[in-house]
């Protein structure tokens, strides 16, 4: 819950509606010659696109302004509090889903927006997040890999595009382009919360240098420190919060003039070091002895921790250059993400049931996962002026992908039931069971598309684009998607915009091949679990089909006004339908399904899991946004309003039809609502900004809507629903100009320590008094930057 300066809370305005920018900062003033670089706008694949007239809503967000005075030091929660359709809360006792932040737009899922780094495909993370309040079982990208200070700006596309950038984009594209900019800056930063704990460091600097006649290498460098965070009761064990995590992270990005055209280049690598919390075991006295503890190495009961060791790797070298009158451009991209688990201050209770002296090792190398990503691009694009009207540009092209996945096992240690399956569950690390042989893959596919995009200034007052793209997958075909889309301008300060398309997602590797047996609380009871791989053994016998794709079908319709240049106000209506999305599925034991009761007792589990195509939704929407520039006695205000109401219903379940009849638990009340509610359904921002000298005050005030979520008992035991009320955070920050290239700010985040609803720790999915929702459990936080530029 930090601040931002408005004058990038201005550019949430959509595209139209901030073609009036405000006053240049002092870093915006100086600008490098920097022959080589150009914009790229996302959805149009136009080479001389403007970010103020595309048929489609685009935000525009300028992250130099952020980078000086933001008190948000990662990526993913500085758009949390900026962008309204953005979404994105940490999570806690979720295994997996601490480590990493999982980030979605308009309430869809995460794997159901896709990321883009300078127009290139970004890849998703290894993880598949199976427990926490938001994305259950969806991948993702993982934003917080990213520097920020290498960041130039981030567009975000609202509104449905597969037929642009292929699989993924049903919710919408984020864009995220890099500097090469001439010059040098640094950033040091440290906040911690109210309650004296989660303290952040932050040191990062960029450096951007000439390279030949022309070029430019901008290096970005980066290293965070991220505390962890306790919000437990007293004569609670757990440790409830933040993950701590230490993030080493270095980015190269340039540009070279080579021949006829130029050489581009992207190269990056994040190191992270992160360690959450699970679940407590009780001492002597409790169910946990001997079951889940021994009480001669934890009497008193234990936390297991979970550590990851996460290594994030992106690279992108790709070729441009005129060939006959077009624009052609060949590229190459790789994305490696790979975690690996370690889990500490545990044990494996079947190991000390052998031993003599009720002894076993407390630290587990557990396995892990990695996901690999090889994009090649070849496109084409020319603009032909005074065709069609008043110009036509045409792009096609082709890509071919290829994507590994493996999963591998963890020592024996971190898995073996040492003393008999099914001995009281007390097989594992505790914590976090290891990988088992059973569960390593080694998983690949790969797939090709060809796709064609016009755009047509048909007059003055009309812009028309139409796309259409075809793919093929190795596993599952092949789909093909379209999209139209228009503005027309009433004069020259009103204007409507619309599109409809179809889209689809592929199911990822992750969500095919996983596989892993783990431990949950239900109402505070440990339970093994085994969820099972797409094609496996478990899943055959139960009648689970292959995955195949999603598909979708969007609609947008709004319009734009800027009565003056220091108004401007925009409204985006939208519908997205999705059929066949694949979801997790509930859990299914001996007594709700016996045909797989004596394959799970050979396993000694209790209950099984799954991906399946079998739900259909409908998200429907407004993105309204109104920003208003204004010259005071005391200065400079800029004021900006920006609000998002998006719902989602699940409108059909179908189950393979060996379930036919066990719908309710294919997707129970609980795994329902967490679709449907996992993220608010209303969120809105609301800035001032006020320059007055060297001296800039910023107050901007956050609005959650409400959310509500299942319980474990579930309202047919007579347990109500989990209701999170409406709660509104507030940011104050204030900001000194020692020099033109010096400013320090220091502020407050969520300054009347809000927290969400209280609700009863027994029936929520992390075991506390309330979920990860809205802006979190941590409450009020300070902190202090100091940016320079030298």
């Amino acid at each position: 819950m930090k601040k931002l300066h408005f004058a990038v809370l201005l550019a949430l305005a959509s595209p139209v509606a901030f073609a009036q920018t405000p006053p240049a900062t002092p870093s915006e003033k100086k600008d490098e010659a920097k022959p080589l670089e150009s914009i790229t706008v996302v959805g149009s694949r136009r080479t001389n696109a403007s970010a103020t007239d595309t048929p489609v809503p685009v935000d525009f967000l300028p992250i130099n302004k952020v980078n000086e005075t933001n008190p948000h030091f990662d990526l993913g929660q500085s758009l949390q509090y900026l962008s309204p359709s953005f979404n994105s809360t940490r999570q806690t006792g979720a295994d997996g889903a601490d480590l990493i932040d999982s980030a979605a737009l308009r309430g869809l899922g995460s794997d159901q927006t896709l990321v883009l780094v300078n127009g290139k495909r970004r890849h998703t993370t290894a993880l598949v997040n199976l427990f926490g309040a938001r994305n259950r079982g969806n991948t993702g990208t993982d934003m917080n890999t990213i520097p920020m200070l290498a960041v130039d700006n981030v567009q975000i596309l609202r509104d449905g595009a597969s037929s642009q950038y292929g699989s993924d984009a049903i919710a919408g594209v984020m864009n995220i382009e890099f500097k090469k900019k001439l010059g040098c800056e640094g950033i040091v930063g440290y906040g911690q919360y109210s309650e004296g704990d989660g303290k952040n460091y932050l040191a990062s600097a960029y450096c951007g240098i000439k390279v030949g006649e022309g070029g430019v290498l901008a290096v970005t460098a980066e290293y965070l420190d991220r505390g962890s965070s306790n919000r437990a009761e007293p004569g609670n064990p757990r440790t409830i919060g933040d993950t701590a995590t230490q993030n080493a992270t270095i980015y190269a990005n340039g540009e070279v003039p080579v021949g006829p055209g130029s050489i581009y280049f992207t190269l990056g690598n994040q190191g992270r070091d992160a360690s959450s919390g699970a679940f407590a075991r009780g001492g002597i006295g409790s169910d946990d002895i001997p079951s889940r503890n021994s009480a001669a190495m934890y009497p008193n009961g234990f936390v297991p921790f979970i550590n990851g060791d996460i290594d994030d790797r992106y690279g992108i070298l790709g070729y441009k250059m005129p060939v006959a009158g077009w624009q052609m451009d060949l590229s190459q991209t790789y994305g490696f993400n790979r975690l690996r688990y370690n889990i500490n201050k545990t044990l494996n209770a079947s190991i000390a049931a052998l031993d003599p002296n009720g002894l076993s090792p407390t630290q587990f190398d557990a396995g892990g996962f990695s996901f690999a990503q090889y994009t090649s691009n070849l496109d084409f694009t020319r603009y032909f002026p005074g065709v069609m009207g008043d110009g036509l540009n045409v792009a096609f092209g082709a890509e071919y992908r290829k994507e590994k996945y493996k999963i591998f096992a963890g020592e024996p240690g971190s898995y073996i039931d040492a003393d008999g399956v099914g001995n009281g569950g007390n097989a594992g690390s505790q914590g976090f069971p290891g990988f088992q042989p059973a569960d390593e893959t080694d998983a690949n596919r790969n797939s090709y598309a060809a796709y064609l995009d016009v755009e047509a200034d048909v007059t003055s007052r009309l812009k028309v684009q139409a796309a259409l793209r075809f793919e093929d997958y190795s596993d599952f075909g092949s789909t093909t998607t379209g999209k139209l889309a228009g503005l027309f301008k009433l004069d020259e300060s009103f204007a409507f915009r619309g599109s409809v398309s179809s889209g689809f997602r592929a199911p990822s590797l992750q969500q095919a091949f996983f596989s892993s047996t783990f431990t949950d609380f239900i109402s505070g009871v440990p339970l093994d679990v085994v969820l099972a791989p797409n094609g496996g053994a478990i899943a055959r016998a139960a009648g689970i089909p292959d995955l195949k794709e999603e598909k979708s079908k969007s609609f947008t319709f709004g319009a734009t006004w800027n009565p003056t240049p220091a108004v401007a106000v925009t409204a985006d209506f939208y519908e997205i339908k999705i059929d066949d999305r694949i979801v997790l599925s509930g859990r299914f034991d001996a007594d709700n399904y016996p045909a797989l009761g004596g394959i799970l007792q050979s396993l000694g589990v209790g209950q099984a899991q799954f991906f399946v195509n079998s739900v259909d939704t409908r998200t429907k929407g407004v993105d309204l946004t109104f920003s208003w520039k204004a010259q005071t006695g005391v200065g400079r205000l800029n004021t900006y309003v920006g609000y998002n109401y998006s719902k989602t219903e699940v409108t059909g379940i179908h189950a393979p039809p060996a379930l036919a009849g066990f719908e309710d638990v294919l997707l129970s009340e609980r795994e329902r609502l967490f679709i449907e509610q996992g993220a608010p359904r209303s969120k809105a921002v609301i800035g001032f900004n006020l320059a007055s000298g060297k001296l800039e005050t910023d107050l901007k005030v956050i609005y959650f809507g409400e959310q509500t979520l299942g319980t474990f008992s579930g309202t047919e035991a007579g347990v109500p629903n989990a209701k999170y009320a409406a709660k509104t955070s507030a940011d104050l920050a204030f900001t000194w100009s020692f020099t033109p290239n010096t400013r320090l700010t220091v502020g407050a985040a969520n300054i009347f320590d809000k927290h969400p609803t209280e609700q009863d720790p027994n029936e929520t999915d992390n075991g506390f008094k309330y979920d990860s929702v809205q802006f979190g459990l941590n409450g009020r936080s300070y902190f202090a930057r100091l940016w320079t530029r030298f």
